[in-house]
C-alpha cells in the first residue's frame, strides 16, 4: 500500500483547500472554489469528493497567458529556441551551431 492509498478523501460538508473540479462517487463532477463545503448527493447523501481538475486564474475565459505569446518585434532571435531540434554547440552547452 502507498501513501496515496492510506489518504483520506474530503467528504460531503468537509471545507475545499483548492479550486477546481471535483467528482464524487457516483461519477457527479462539480467546480468548487477554496473555502466552499463539498455538497452532499442527492441520492447517496455524505459522499466522498476526489480532485480531477485544477482551475487556473491565468487561463480564464479561453485566452492564453500574454507572457506565452511570441513577440513580433523580438529582436534576439537567433539566440532564442525557435524549434526542437535547435542544435547547439559544443555539448550542448548554449553554444551556437
Amino acid at each position: 500500500m502507498t501513501n496515496e492509498d492510506k489518504r483520506m478523501l474530503p467528504i460531503s460538508h468537509d471545507k475545499v483547500e483548492v479550486d477546481g473540479v471535483y467528482t464524487n462517487e457516483s461519477g457527479r463532477e462539480e467546480l468548487l472554489h477554496r473555502g466552499d463545503e463539498f455538497p452532499a448527493d442527492l441520492i447517496l447523501g455524505s459522499t466522498e469528493w476526489k480532485l480531477t481538475e485544477f482551475t487556473f486564474d491565468n487561463h480564464h475565459e479561453g485566452r492564453t497567458d500574454p507572457r506565452l505569446v511570441p513577440k513580433e518585434n523580438d529582436t534576439n532571435k537567433r539566440e532564442k529556441i525557435v524549434g526542437p531540434r535547435r542544435q547547439f554547440g559544443q555539448g550542448g552547452h548554449g553554444g551556437q551551431a
